[in-house]
């Protein structure tokens, strides 16, 4: 949950763009018509949170 709020707090489309796929199993078509953006942008910010909540997890973890 707090890396979930961080990364609403540095970007929240893309923290919504996880809710939406990962929470709420929508698709990526599904998720940008509901965001009303394009379905490339809804791949970017997915990849994006992806990797960024990935290293969250990790050093929270105590990876490097």
């Amino acid at each position: 949950d707090a890396a979930m709020d961080r990364l609403s707090a540095m970007d929240a489309r893309s923290a919504e763009v996880v809710q939406l796929r990962f929470f709420g199993g929508l698709s990526v078509e599904e998720t940008a018509e509901v965001l009303k953006v394009s379905q490339i942008t809804v791949m970017r910010d997915w990849q994006f949170a992806k990797a960024w909540l990935t290293r969250e997890v990790m050093q929270a973890e105590g990876g490097s």
